[in-house]
């Protein structure tokens, strides 16, 4: 049976960030993962963790300044130094959090040569830092319509950079709704790629809302996901259509509680 991660980032959007700990816990959730935690300090955001009982799976290095429409730096030439530093700052809330999986952001950059180069050199830099440490980074290929000009867009980019990364703790972070909106087939594609996945999110496709609307039929991959022996939670980043917990009557097989 599958284990879900409320993403806080994504879902109840009506609380303030930090209130949305305890809402997720009283919902069932054992889980959250988040994108960025860094307005706040990490003691304070391992205290909440800690407080409502949840586990941290997963969030996202520092990726520069988002609102100037920057989303990371790992494959950005030049930015080397500042990819260096958002890792140790993203690694300050790692330690707190005790969290196992660390998303690292490629940046807006066009695929070739130099960029590659970049890109798994920085992944090669970041995994030999951690070295010894219970953390597994993860590089999440995200749909062009979605982020237009991101250099990671396609599982099997995903796949042949991990290929040249050659490091065990670089994972793929596979969204299905990303996956679902380049490539399909992703009953197939998880058999293919499952022994590089370190971490699958879900959302419903095209909406991105919840995950029984659209066209992708979840408890089918559910179902292959355990077969295949996936031991890890399943982050639910998507948009709710209303209110979160008016959307979870989906997941109540799953042992997650929403509205009645």
């Amino acid at each position: 049976m599958p284990h879900f991660a409320a993403n806080l980032s994504w879902l109840f959007q009506d609380l303030e960030f930090l209130d949305r700990f305890a809402v997720a816990a009283s919902c069932g959730f054992k889980h959250v993962e988040f994108m960025f935690p860094y307005e706040f300090r990490p003691d304070t955001v391992a205290a909440k963790a800690k407080k409502t009982g949840v586990e941290v799976a997963l969030f996202n290095a520092f990726a520069g300044d988002w609102a100037a429409g920057e989303r990371g730096m790992a494959a950005v030439p030049g930015r080397e130094a500042q990819f260096d530093a958002a890792l140790e700052k993203a690694l300050t809330y790692v330690e707190a959090l005790g969290c196992p999986k660390l998303h690292i952001m490629a940046g807006m950059a066009a695929p070739g040569p130099l960029a590659d180069q970049t890109y798994v050199n920085s992944l090669r830099r970041a995994s030999d830092r951690v070295k010894g440490m219970n953390l597994t980074l993860v590089i999440e290929p995200i749909n062009p319509k979605d982020m237009g000009g991101y250099y990671l867009s396609r599982v099997d980019q995903g796949v042949r950079l991990l290929e040249m990364i050659d490091r065990a703790n670089v994972k793929l972070q596979l969204d299905l709704y990303h996956a679902q909106r380049t490539e399909g087939d992703l009953g197939l594609l998880i058999e293919t790629h499952f022994a590089r996945i370190g971490h699958v999110q879900i959302a419903g496709c095209p909406g991105r809302n919840e995950p029984d609307k659209g066209e992708i039929n979840y408890p089918f991959l559910f179902d292959r996901l355990d077969k295949l022996g996936y031991d890890g939670v399943i982050g639910l980043e998507y948009k709710p259509a209303g209110k979160t917990r008016a959307g979870l009557g989906w997941a109540a097989p799953y042992g997650i509680k929403g509205d009645k």
